[in-house]
């Protein structure tokens, strides 16, 4: 059936915030939550005569017309003006009625806020099926129509009817025009696109803005459409300031790329840069469950040949394909205050992005919807997201899973917990998925060794107590395993069993007396395949993954022990960030003479070593030092195992130590006997010496190449030219020797 309804002027329209005295009214019309039109906006009228037309089908009779009426505010947030119900069973089939609507509000019914005259006309739908035979048609009287049919069931299922996802990544303003009175603004962009829209966060007081986010808009028309940008000054207490306008032609970019624009402002000053990006195109499509390609034998067989072995160099980008069906999921989280909500799926791979339709005011929802993605990288990671829809905000978060493509069983239908935005703790309800991967071995070893795909936009890091808490964990548990890996080898030496040490040592002894380079490989493989065996015989000494439990019992605890955590925690990263910049400083400051006395002593131990590893093969050395290492505790067992280089680093000062000797003492080192003020200056300048010596000798030099035997002799220039030689070698050693005697014996000050 089909309603036509003809409004008459509002009349006595309240009166909203306007500062001329007046109102912007405009009017939209929602069918079971749903806005399915919205009239033209009359400017600065409270008694509005809009004449249009619309035509709406209805699935069925029993959901009424709810008509909201609102008056726009340029930038600033629209107010409303009252709002009535039009239930559709009550009108009569093939007649025309007019009817009035009292508008009120809900909050303060006793409130009288104007009325709203509509001509209604139910008429039957011809030629349309049976489900959808009753329907409804909205007309309002115009002088030049707007013909506006739509099916209900296509606004519930718009996701379905996605030709691509385009994603805006706003990433900066540069220049913009300042509009506040200290020479700067508060911007702020929004985003419109057809019906949807959206808005970014405000940067407070600047003129080169960096935003960093991203909107995804569903591109509906396979030419693309019109993205209109507006950016905006915020001001608190009064109206937006208007800063500029530009516009993004989709119909001009190319698919699957992403395109950096930079797009200066109409009606402003400076520029937006953006990064857009038109994806989900070609690479995916989504499909009722009664039709997918691999149940078909036919199909699945064809996709099987094009990723074989035997095309494993054919487009070595198409790694494979998977295909996600999902079926529905069980005891959701209510989020509405009906204690139901309208969850829809949100699936993604990677930049791809596909949606199922929302099931409204139902915790049990039932999707039997069919996602296919191309698969560019065999270690993405397949992520599926239930949302709750709210047409006006941004939708609520239900939960989420994250599934590697390496560990999805083929097939097999499986019920997969929702977890919370971090994966790191369960939420309420389970989703039903059933997922096949059918990809190329070869095509995705090699895409294992190239850069990962990275996504277009990422979320800002946060700081997070339980983040910190876990990281922590995680790398003590990497130090902790270094350590006790250490401990072991050490007992071997220590001889704390005796059948270990000898088979340690032995094994020492004949890797090191026939080693090759083979053998390094060949150590990481025996792990591996140790590892393996393991597994594959049933005895997997793996651990799963799971949250530490100390940072799991400290929720559970009282705030004061989650503060004593956290003091934990920052004063082991301190110390250790402590030990490492000492170590790296006292390695600096042995080069740089900061204790002259270890100084000398490591130019004596690296002469030392020099000399051996000069003449002495090093697989005799490295046999040396490990007999040495066994035999130390049989030659003495009251020894103390002790790190040579750690004792030696641990003498030197390091910068602290270097700054705070410097504020509290004067040392003054002074030489056993006195430094002639003379060698004190030659010591000094030797850079002066070398320079004044070369830049001589070359002019005597060109002297004889210029003037032949005029000046020198043969015999004196061979001479010549040998003393310039030895200067570039004699010199710097003599300038490096009186450097470091100046150093020792001068007047040092620290």
């Amino acid at each position: 059936r089909r309603i036509k309804l003809d409004t008459a002027p509002s009349n006595h329209l309240f009166l909203c915030s306007s500062l001329v005295g007046t109102s912007d009214p405009y009017v939209k019309f929602k069918v079971a939550g749903k806005e399915v039109f919205r009239s033209r906006t009359i400017h600065k009228n409270l008694n509005p005569v809009w004449e249009e037309r619309a035509s709406l089908l209805v699935e069925t009779l029993r959901d009424p017309l709810y008509v909201k009426v609102f008056d726009y505010d340029f930038g600033l947030q629209d107010d409303f003006m009252g709002s009535a119900y039009l239930h559709l069973e009550s009108l009569e089939h093939q007649r025309t009625l007019d009817v009035t609507l009292d508008l009120k509000d809900p909050q303060y019914p006793e409130n009288d806020l104007g009325t709203l005259e509509l001509a209604v006309t139910l008429t039957p739908k011809e030629n349309m099926s049976d489900a959808v035979r009753n329907s409804c048609q909205i007309i309002l009287n115009t002088h030049s129509y707007l013909s506006w049919d739509m099916r209900l069931s296509d606004v519930h299922g718009k996701a379905q009817l996605w030709r691509g996802i385009v994603s805006i990544s706003l990433i900066e303003g540069r220049r913009l025009q300042p509009m506040d009175a200290n020479g700067l603004s508060d911007p702020y962009a929004k985003f419109r696109m057809g019906h949807q829209k959206y808005k970014s966060k405000t940067i407070a007081k600047t003129l080169n803005p960096q935003w960093r986010e991203q909107f995804d808009f569903h591109l509906y028309d396979e030419q693309g459409g019109v993205v209109d940008i507006t950016v905006w000054d915020k001001d608190a207490g009064k109206k937006d300031d208007f800063m500029g306008r530009c516009t993004v032609d989709l119909s001009l970019l190319s698919k699957e790329q992403t395109h950096k624009l930079e797009l200066p402002l109409e009606g402003g000053e400076g520029m937006l840069v953006l990064l857009v990006t038109l994806t989900a195109s070609a690479a995916v499509s989504i499909s009722d469950l009664s039709v997918n390609m691999l149940d078909d034998p036919h199909e699945r067989h064809q996709i099987v040949q094009r990723y074989s072995l035997w095309r494993s160099f054919q487009n070595l980008k198409d790694v494979g394909v998977v295909q996600v069906k999902v079926i529905r999921a069980e005891g959701l989280m209510a989020a509405d205050v009906t204690g139901k909500s309208d969850p829809f799926c949100v699936v993604e791979l990677s930049n791809d992005r596909l949606q199922t339709h929302t099931v409204y005011k139902n915790l049990n929802p039932e999707w039997n919807k069919v996602f296919t993605f191309n698969v560019k990288d065999i270690h993405s990671v397949l992520e599926v997201t239930v949302y709750d829809e709210d047409r006006d905000r941004s939708a609520d978060f239900l939960g989420k899973v994250a599934i590697p493509l390496l560990n999805i069983q083929n097939g097999e239908r499986k019920a997969y917990a929702l977890k919370s935005k971090e994966l790191t703790g369960p939420t309420k309800g389970v989703i039903f998925l059933e997922i096949d991967v059918i990809f190329n071995a070869v095509k995705a070893g090699l895409r294992t060794l190239i850069p990962m795909e990275q996504k277009y936009m990422e979320e800002e890091p946060r700081v997070s107590k339980q983040l910190l808490l876990r990281n922590f964990y995680r790398v003590r548990r990497c130090i902790m395993f270094l350590i006790n890996t250490g401990y072991y080898i050490n007992s071997c030496f220590e001889w704390e069993s005796p059948q270990r040490s000898i088979c340690a040592f032995v094994l020492f002894v004949m890797v090191v007396w026939n080693f090759e380079l083979y053998m390094i490989p060949l150590a990481l493989l025996l792990p591996l395949a140790w590892n393996y065996i393991l597994i594959v015989s049933g005895k997997d000494t793996r651990q799963d993954v799971v949250s530490n439990p100390i940072a799991s019992d400290s929720e559970r605890k009282g705030f004061m022990n989650k503060l004593y955590a956290i003091q934990d925690v920052c004063i082991s990263v301190q110390n250790a960030l402590d030990e490492v910049a000492s170590y790296g400083e006292r390695i600096k400051n042995t080069f740089n003479w900061t204790v002259p006395f270890l100084s000398w002593l490591a130019i004596v131990a690296l002469a030392v070593a020099t000399t051996v590893v000069f003449f002495v093969p090093l697989r005799y050395i490295v046999l040396v030092w490990g007999v040495n290492k066994f035999t130390k505790k049989l030659r003495d067992p009251y020894t103390i195992d002790n790190n040579e280089l750690l004792d030696f680093l641990s003498r030197v000062l390091s910068d602290v130590q270097v700054v705070s000797g410097a504020r509290h003492t004067r040392v003054r080192l002074v030489c056993p006997w006195r430094v002639s003020p003379s060698l004190r200056t030659l010591s000094s300048s030797p850079r002066l010496l070398i320079s004044t010596f070369h830049t001589f000798s070359g002019w005597l030099l060109l002297c004889r190449l210029l003037f032949s035997n005029h000046f020198f002799s043969a015999t004196q220039t061979q001479t010549l030219i040998v003393l310039v030689i030895l200067s570039f070698f004699f010199f710097p050693i003599i300038a490096f020797l009186s450097n470091l005697f100046y150093s020792t014996c001068g007047a040092v000050e620290k």
